[in-house]
């Protein structure tokens, strides 16, 4: 049986190194190299979004891989795509480095200088228990999940004050709408407050799966919220300072557990740049960031943006833009934004109607919005662009919806609420 190898390695000589020893293998068929670790769950997501049989049985992870380091890798690569055998190529035989890299999910460990004996055996052994595991997806059921999990979207603001959250809640809303299991998470760790929006009290947060390394569905259970509207709930901790303990493993971790049991995955990450947002934003399917048609908001959009592309977590091109609160009569309209930005943008934006939220946002029951409303329909519309509900019926009946990039788009109308 032939086996698929992907190799992920960084440095082009360790690169040359490894695929020439791979081609040397019986019944081997080396990929060519992945030269990071978002090009690696890239690759992956492509292929696992086809067909389970598409993915490769072996991954072979250099140490040195980057920008997320080879463990953490290693744990997504095992939470993400559980039929491939992940091995890792290291220099540090210690016990201790093999325990981890076996607790994260690894299924082997190659020492360097490369050997072919060894190599052969661990490749030789993950595929075994790749196949095995394929074989029993291939007979679990039509509903085991076998692919690389949920859609994973993003809300980031540009700054405070710009409806972060009210696009966040309704995008989740319009996909449970429609169907789709959904999670929503707080990810706005000291100042989230989606549990106000939505009327809930509950003792439980993100914070609790923070120090978990393998989060069973149980746990999973006891953490989340199940809100009236099919909402799955994963809110932010009450005191803010214990969003200190959600490190950027912990996120990466937890999101990939979400979007294992859900479909639609959407993540609040509020205005705040910290290491368990960053590595939502670096992850995710969609990176939304929010911004009103003012000078100041685009600018801070602009340093938003600038931002996320000097620590690599994305390129701009990778990003849309979404202009909150737009009027006709502003000088800045959404082409302007997306030439200051360098980003997509969204084709639809939301008209500034702040008295169709007002009543609902005071009264925590921002779910109970007015079917009728223009900021509904162009949110749940923006919904539909994205892929999370069909468009049709994202924009409501007998609405037009003005596209961003026309002449005139739509704006959120929405100014009170705590801005998130």
């Amino acid at each position: 049986m032939t086996t698929r190898i992907l190799p992920a390695v960084g440095d082009p000589d360790a690169a040359r190194a490894v695929t020439t020893l791979i081609g040397q293998l019986p019944d081997a068929e080396p990929a060519g190299p992945v030269a990071d670790s978002t090009q690696l769950l890239d690759t992956l997501a492509r292929l696992a979004a086809t067909s389970l049989d598409e993915l490769p049985e072996v991954v072979l992870v250099h140490e040195r891989i980057g920008p997320v380091p080879a463990l953490d890798l290693i744990r997504e690569v095992a939470l993400r795509f559980p039929a491939v055998g992940v091995v890792l190529i290291t220099a540090d035989a210690s016990p201790v480095l093999f325990s981890a890299a076996m607790d994260s999910g690894a299924r082997g460990l190659v020492t360097l200088p490369l050997g072919y004996e060894e190599l052969a055996s661990r490749v030789q052994a993950a595929a075994q228990w790749s196949t095995g595991v394929r074989r029993h997806l291939g007979a679990a059921g039509p509903d085991t999940p076998t692919g690389p999990g949920g859609t994973v979207v993003t809300v980031s603001g540009a700054k405070g004050g710009v409806g972060t959250t009210v696009t966040a809640v309704h995008l989740a809303l319009a996909a449970r709408a429609s169907g789709h299991t959904v999670a929503l998470v707080d990810l706005d760790l000291q100042g989230g407050d989606i549990a106000s929006y939505l009327d809930v009290q509950f003792r439980r947060s993100v914070a609790d799966l923070a120090t978990i390394n393998d989060i069973t569905p149980r746990v999973l259970q006891d953490a989340v919220y199940v809100h009236e509207t099919g909402l799955s709930l994963l809110l932010a901790p009450g005191e803010g300072e214990r969003g200190e303990d959600v490190t950027d493993r912990a996120a990466r971790q937890i999101v990939s557990a979400l979007s294992a049991r859900h479909e639609v995955v959407v993540i609040d990450c509020g205005t705040h740049l910290d290491s368990a947002g960053a590595a939502a934003v670096e992850t995710a399917d969609t990176a939304l960031l929010v911004t009103t048609p003012d000078v100041v908001a685009v600018r801070a959009a602009k340093r938003v943006v600038r931002m996320w592309d000097r620590l690599q977590i994305r390129k701009p091109e990778e990003s849309t833009v979404l202009v909150n609160r737009h009027q006709r009569s502003t000088e800045i309209q959404p082409p302007l934004v997306q030439k200051i930005t360098g980003t997509r943008i969204a084709g639809v934006a939301v008209p500034a109607a702040y008295k169709e939220l007002a009543a609902v946002v005071d009264a925590g029951r921002l779910h109970d919005l007015d079917a009728r409303s223009t900021v509904k329909q162009a949110l749940w519309a923006l919904a539909g662009e994205l892929g999370l509900v069909k468009a049709a019926a994202a924009a409501g009946p007998g609405k037009e919806l003005v596209r961003g990039g026309d002449r005139g788009a739509l704006g959120l109308r929405r100014r009170g609420g705590g801005g998130r």
